[in-house]
Formats: structure tokens, C-alpha cells, sequence
């Protein structure tokens, strides 16, 4: 087994060969989910606690539902009402935890580096549910999982990340996953709404949408994050659209099978078209959310594994 990580942080430390074997092993589960009876029992008698920091829907069910269907106890915890409100330290949280013996605790922080140093004071696996503007590793690998499966391969296809590269945890993530994949990488956006190390990731930089879409193979479209601004990077969420969202006229200087993803929730009529997000000849955005469930299977799955070295079978 090609898996040496005893948490996922982020995609950064993580080998090619270890992507693969996550990814294939995402696949099985893809197989289960799609199964009447869609549950294992691989995390049977493991506990998962979930603790997100900053409000979820999908990724937050998605590992909910990741873990009860693998058989694991699964307890969400309501941090916005937790003792953390009441001043007690991130540290003091994870030591508190750390004494009712989890084996999994997936953590989204509104900090970047925060999962990182809950990782270090904890004896459990520890998976990255997002953390500031660091990384967001499960959504890199359920998006290249939605790609190998659509296109039949993850290596050396043209692909465009288009939006809030800025703030966007998601695009770091998938900068680091694709580019280890040998992928020729785009980045179209407004210079507002690029970092300024852009220069480190040996990626091709437009501010023209149409330039920046010719003949590639997957268009990736990003939130606006909003939430993370405190100034006037756009002049207008109308002109804004009229620049970089995504609509049938821009899509066309794309490859004529190219791909459409977005990791939500969507800005519709800001980000993307409506009657796009939803074609489902082009659109892979719900294949996303399906490959989400089986990829944060397969993560805990590894993980359980690397730290217990006992052999599991996944369908049972």
C-alpha cells in the first residue's frame, strides 16, 4: 500500500503514488455508495469527532456521512457553542478531546496552520477540512477524482483555475495536487484577485478569460470569497460576471469536450451561468459532491490503516 501519512493536512507532503492510492481506493467506495446496502465496517469501533470552526454544508455532511457509512461513532461537535466561546484555547480543546480517545478528528478552522498544530497535540489521525487561506486536501482530491473518472486520466490535460485565486484554500490545493500530476496549469482571474507568489507555482497567468480557455481540457471555476475580503477587489459582482463568469460564449474557446467543475456553493449569474452549472453535458459539479463521500471514505480509510497496519477489506 502506497500510503506513508499519518494525518492529512494538506496536499503538499503528499507523493503521486500516495494520490493514486487514495484515488483508487476512492473508487471502490464509489462503487459501494452507488450499492443498495452502502455500508462497511473498516472504521467499526473507531470514533470520528468532527469540529468545524467556520459553518459547512457539504463538506461537513460529506464526512458524516463518510464515516457512518464506514461504520465508525460519529459525533459532530457544535463549536460555535463550545467552550472555545468561552475563552478557552484551541490547545486546550484539542488536550480535552485528545483524553476521550478519538481515532479521527476532521477539523475546519478559519486559521491557517491551526490544523497543523492540532495535529501535533493529539495521538489521532488528524484530516484538514479547509484552514484559512492554507488548504483544503479532500476537495483537491475528490476534484481530481471527478477528472480522472470524466476524462480517463490525470496526467498532462490543460487545465483552467478561474476566479478568487486569492483567497481560495481550494486552489492551493489543487495547484499543488495537478501540478505533481504533470498537468499544464492556467490562471485566469484579475490581478486583484491573484497572490502575490504566484510566480513560485510554474503556472500560466491570463486576465483574459477567452485567451485563457483556449483548447483546455477542464474548466475550474471558484467561489468569490467574499468573506476573506476587506476591500474593493472587484468593481462590481454585475462587471465581474461580465469579465469572468463563466457562461456558453467564454466556454467555447475550450476544448469542445472540456469539463465544467466549481467546488460550491455557487454564485450563480456572479461565477457561473445557471443553464451551465446545470447542463449536464458539460457540467461535473454534482459528480464533485458524489466523489466527495468516497474520497473522505478512502482518506479515513488510509489513515485507520496506516496506524493500526491492519489489512481491511472494503466491501463487505
Amino acid at each position: 500500500m502506497n500510503w506513508r501519512a499519518k494525518h492529512l493536512l494538506g496536499i503538499e507532503h503528499l507523493g503521486p503514488d500516495e494520490i493514486t492510492t487514495l484515488l483508487d481506493l476512492a473508487d471502490q467506495y464509489v462503487t459501494l455508495n452507488r450499492q443498495p446496502n452502502k455500508h462497511s465496517d473498516v472504521l467499526a469501533g473507531l470514533t470520528q469527532i468532527n469540529m468545524f470552526f467556520e459553518n459547512s454544508t457539504r463538506t461537513q455532511a460529506s464526512f458524516e456521512l463518510a464515516g457512518k457509512r464506514l461504520g465508525a461513532d460519529v459525533m459532530n461537535m457544535a463549536m460555535q457553542a463550545s467552550s472555545v466561546k468561552k475563552g478557552e484555547t484551541l490547545i486546550d480543546t484539542a488536550m480535552t478531546l485528545n483524553a476521550m480517545h478519538p481515532d479521527l478528528l476532521v477539523v475546519r478552522h478559519p486559521h491557517s496552520g491551526a490544523v497543523n498544530l492540532l495535529a501535533e497535540k493529539v495521538n489521532c489521525a488528524v484530516l484538514n477540512a479547509g484552514d484559512g487561506k492554507h488548504e483544503h486536501p479532500t476537495q483537491a482530491l475528490l476534484d481530481a477524482l471527478t477528472i480522472r473518472r470524466a476524462k480517463g486520466r490525470l496526467h498532462r490535460l490543460n487545465i483552467a483555475i478561474c476566479g478568487d485565486i486569492a483567497h481560495s484554500r481550494v486552489a492551493r490545493s489543487n495547484l499543488l495536487l495537478l501540478g505533481k500530476m504533470e498537468n499544464r496549469i492556467r490562471l485566469i482571474g484579475p490581478s486583484t484577485l491573484m497572490p502575490s507568489q504566484i510566480g513560485e507555482f510554474g503556472v500560466e497567468v491570463y486576465d483574459d478569460m477567452r485567451q485563457g480557455l483556449q483548447g483546455v481540457d477542464v474548466v475550474m471555476m471558484l467561489r468569490l470569497q467574499k468573506e476573506r475580503m476587506d476591500g474593493g477587489f472587484i468593481p462590481s459582482e454585475r462587471e465581474y460576471y461580465h469579465r469572468y463568469g463563466l457562461d456558453a460564449a467564454k466556454l467555447s474557446y475550450a476544448a469542445a469536450d472540456a469539463i465544467v467543475m466549481h467546488p460550491g456553493p455557487m454564485n450563480r449569474g456572479v461565477e457561473i451561468d445557471g443553464t451551465l452549472a446545470d447542463d449536464i453535458n458539460r457540467s461535473v459539479i454534482q459528480e464533485q459532491v458524489e466523489m466527495g463521500v468516497a474520497v473522505r471514505m478512502a482518506a479515513m480509510d488510509l489513515l485507520a490503516r496506516s496506524r493500526t497496519a491492519t489489512p481491511r477489506e472494503v466491501l463487505t
